[in-house]
């Protein structure tokens, strides 16, 4: 069981910055998926990026490529997004997710979620 709570969401202008973070309950995540989602009012749930915590190898959606990275932090139990170069478009909910496999771009494979944090982007 790995419980997640999130952080960092908030109002920022067009260009912006923020950084998310994803705290872990469970000590252990080496074999781990970490991931960031995302969900706009009216939209389907939609992949932003993934880490695999052991290797620490990423991979991200096109529309954040360049923009935002994903990085862990092994002592602190810690998955980060940081989003740069923020766009109205960014605006959503952006959810914490896990798993005990491989990376997936696919919502439905992961097991466990946080509560979700507000991105707001205005223009």
């Amino acid at each position: 069981q790995v419980q997640l709570v999130e952080s960092g969401g908030g109002l920022v202008q067009a260009g912006g910055s923020l950084r998310l973070s994803c705290a872990a309950s469970r000590r252990t995540l080496t074999n781990y998926a970490m991931a960031w989602f995302r969900q706009a009012p009216g939209k389907e749930r939609e992949f932003a990026a993934v880490i695999r915590w052991g290797s620490g190898s990423t991979s991200y959606a096109d529309s954040v490529k360049g923009r935002f990275t994903i990085s862990r932090d092994n002592a602190k139990n810690t998955v980060y997004l940081q989003m740069n170069s923020l766009k109205p478009e960014d605006t959503a909910v952006y959810y914490c997710a896990a798993r005990d496999s491989g990376r997936s771009w696919n919502w439905d494979d992961y097991d466990y979620w946080g509560q979700g944090t507000q991105v707001t982007v205005s223009s």
